[in-house]
């Protein structure tokens, strides 16, 4: 008994064998088939060391098909049977330890790179022998009257000893000779070859040009032509030829045969359709992916007048926690029954869907009447979506969100559709999910702003196109300046100033609020140093202090306390000049290590204000575990508060509110006055400290200066 081999190159050696023994029974070479073995057993070192090499080598597997068709390997079964045994034994002899999926995919590639070579050199090879036939041919006919026997037994050599088909007919059509290779590839006997008639072989793919050119020959105009063209087997299937036709003439130059030469790329044309199929679709769903789908897009875009398109961009509902909870294996289940839903609602002419990638689809419809089409489409697919959906015995609810875009062909390119699309889908799963939006060109453009505003972000405060303006805060018992809230604002090259509520919001989904928080509470502690230097310890009513609102991630971050320390030991302020707002909404719930930081800080005697306080529905009991010291009162309280006589009932809740703090040694600020009359019924009810538009609106520090110094002065 012989024994399994046990080193790599025994392995090795087992991997060229077996492919030896497969190739060798269609391969035209005058060597043995252990000879063979050698010739190709470098072949295989090649291609394992391309296996397991770190980074891939597609030439190097390009070059691996060119030598078989060095080595006399000429018949498409050899490239067949090559890559069939590269696809069965290459990993197992060949694969040692490795990931044994990362090897399989490679040597997919390996073979899809060898197929290429292989096709690529036997095209050489073929173009070279054909050009050699043609010349052979020529110089026969030019020196047949001065050497008939000699050339006629080399052309005849050629003739039937060449792997291409040859034909000669004569200018009427009438097939006069054919070779043995030529009969193979129609599978036909001689005389039924020659009983047929050149311009019987059509085909309906035949390309426009094909039979002008063919006319252009017969008629003396052109010494030649080359094309793809396709013939009908008598078994029904289709032959697929490279031929090229050349024009015989007789001694006195006129024309008096064709000369067919033909390569069968057949199976050559298969596997270029396989890999373009494979390029083109999804490998889980089968269905076409995004460079099908924007190839499609593109052409229906590109129509003429009059044609329109239809796009349904389907975002899955909750994926992530199906592939979390249940495994990939499960979401990938679910995505093929969610794409054989998909297709049987886009079987209309002129409907397609397609994998983006994910748990997104597409979904295309074109024609005169999208407007309607796109409509029902979109309602098919949701309707498709209704019923549970089976996964390993679990009966699944799968939802989707729908973004809609439609329009006239020619006005807008497949990436700006798309764009449009996903914005529009997002538009939807915002809404609640489970629904379909129409594309709004108004909320596209806030979207794509949105967009600018959050790639610009990093830069623009590297850029110092951040700066801060100060609200007075107004002691509503002597209005006195008490000292003043720091807003950010943001100096945008082309949108000018922007608000904090443009980009806040952008600033914590990207991160970028904790740099941006610390940046803005060193300037503002910075700003509240030189006031105390100008006013020494203050204005008459007690020293300056500034208000820097803290973002619930700033809350989170686990340096916000030693970043406070040092701002304020780097700029030499006590903790008494910085008061930090907090949003009561960021507080609900929080549990003790939330609350720690804000702890800490109060301990060193930074003041913490609960700001929009009454908007966030938190227990009022809930404030004396809060380590705050101000609540400032939402604005919404106080709206009513701007005429007299205000609104009994909001007066009640802030007597209320305000009885309660100060029960609990909490100061009161109040939001928004803009009249005197508020202010004014403020006072009475007892309020500390407001600000607003009344007051002053946020401006330079300056301006805080001026406040200050009237009071002062006063």
């Amino acid at each position: 008994m012989s024994a399994e081999p046990d080193g790599p190159e025994d392995r090795l050696r087992r991997f060229a064998t077996i492919w030896s023994r497969a190739v060798f029974p269609v391969t035209s070479t005058s060597a043995t088939r252990p000879e063979f073995e050698e010739q190709l057993l470098p072949l295989a070192r090649r291609l394992s060391q391309a296996l397991l090499t770190r980074t891939f080598d597609a030439d190097e597997a390009r070059a691996v098909g060119a030598a078989l068709v060095d080595a006399h390997c000429t018949d498409p079964d050899a490239l067949t049977r090559t890559l069939d045994c590269v696809d069965a034994y290459l990993v197992l002899y060949c694969g040692e330890d490795g990931p044994a999926e990362d090897l399989r995919a490679r040597a997919a590639r390996i073979q899809h790179a060898m197929a290429a070579g292989f096709a690529r050199a036997l095209r050489e090879r073929t173009l070279a022998e054909q050009e050699a036939i043609a010349q052979a041919a020529l110089q026969a006919q030019g020196v047949v009257a001065q050497a008939l026997h000699a050339t006629e037994a080399r052309f005849r050599a050629v003739f039937e000893g060449a792997a291409i088909g040859i034909g000669i007919a004569d200018l009427e059509g009438n097939i006069l000779q054919v070779n043995g290779a030529l009969l193979r590839m129609f599978g036909l006997s001689e005389q039924t070859m020659q009983a047929r008639n050149v311009q019987d072989w059509t085909h309906p793919e035949d390309a426009p040009q094909t039979w002008r050119l063919y006319d252009e020959l017969i008629r003396g105009e052109r010494e030649h032509y080359h094309v793809e063209k396709a013939f009908n087997r008598p078994d029904g299937t289709a032959l697929w030829t490279n031929l090229t036709v050349s024009l015989l003439r007789d001694p006195d130059g006129n024309p008096q045969y064709q000369l067919a030469l033909m390569e069968d790329t057949t199976e050559r044309r298969l596997l270029n359709l396989r890999l373009r199929y494979e390029a083109t679709h999804d490998a889980l769903t089968g269905l076409p992916n995004r460079t099908f789908f924007f190839e499609r897009l593109e052409k229906a875009l590109g129509a003429g007048q009059g044609q329109r398109f239809g796009l349904c961009y389907l975002d899955l509902d909750g994926f992530k926690t199906i592939n979390d909870s249940l495994g990939h294996a499960a979401g990938d289940r679910l995505l093929v029954e969610v794409a054989d839903r998909l297709q049987s609602c886009t079987t209309a002419p002129g409907e397609m869907v397609a994998r983006l990638g994910g748990d997104e689809f597409v979904a295309l419809t074109t024609g005169t009447d999208t407007e309607r089409e796109v409509d029902e489409l979109a309602a098919r697919i949701m309707n498709a979506m209704v019923a549970p959906i089976s996964v390993d015995g679990r009966e699944l609810t799968v939802r989707g969100s729908i973004g809609i875009v439609e329009g006239p062909a020619g006005e807008r390119s497949p990436a700006e559709v798309l764009r449009s699309a996903d914005i529009t889908m997002y538009r939807a799963k915002s809404a609640g999910g489970n629904r379909f939006e129409l594309a709004d060109p108004e909320a596209d453009a806030r979207a794509i702003t949105r967009h600018g505003l959050t790639t610009a972000l990093p830069t623009a405060l590297d850029r110092g196109e951040f700066f801060i303006e100060y609200q007075p805060l107004v002691h509503l018992g002597d209005g006195s300046v008490r000292g003043a809230e720091a807003l950010v604002r943001w100096l945008h090259p082309q949108h000018g100033v922007l608000g904090p509520d443009r980009f806040i919001p952008l600033a914590e989904h990207t991160g970028l609020i904790v740099p941006l928080g610390r940046w803005v509470l060193e300037q503002s502690v910075r700003q509240a140093r030189e006031w105390r230097e100008r006013y020494g310890d203050g204005t008459a009513a007690g020293p300056l202090r500034i208000n820097v609102n803290l973002s619930p991630c700033q809350l989170t971050h686990p340096g916000l306390v030693q970043d406070t320390v040092d701002i304020l030991e780097r700029t030499g302020v006590d903790p008494d000049a910085l008061c930090l707002e907090v949003t009561e909404s960021a507080l609900i719930g929080a549990d003790d290590d939330l609350l720690k930081p804000l702890r800490r800080l109060a301990e060193m005697g930074v003041d913490i204000a609960l700001d929009d306080f009454g908007t966030g529905y938190s227990n009022l009991a809930n404030l004396r575990r809060l380590p705050v010291s101000i609540l400032k009162l939402d604005r919404s309280f106080t709206q009513s508060m701007q005429q007299f006589p205000a609104d009994p009932v909001d007066l009640k809740i802030v007597e209320g509110i305000v009885s309660l703090a100060h029960s609990l040694d909490l100061a009161v600020t109040v939001e928004g006055v803009e009249t005197g009359a508020q202010a004014e019924q403020l006072r009475i009810l007892g309020c500390d400290t407001a600000q607003g538009w009344y007051y002053a609106r946020p401006g330079p520090p300056e301006r805080l200066h001026e406040l200050a110094l009237v009071d002062a002065t006063g």
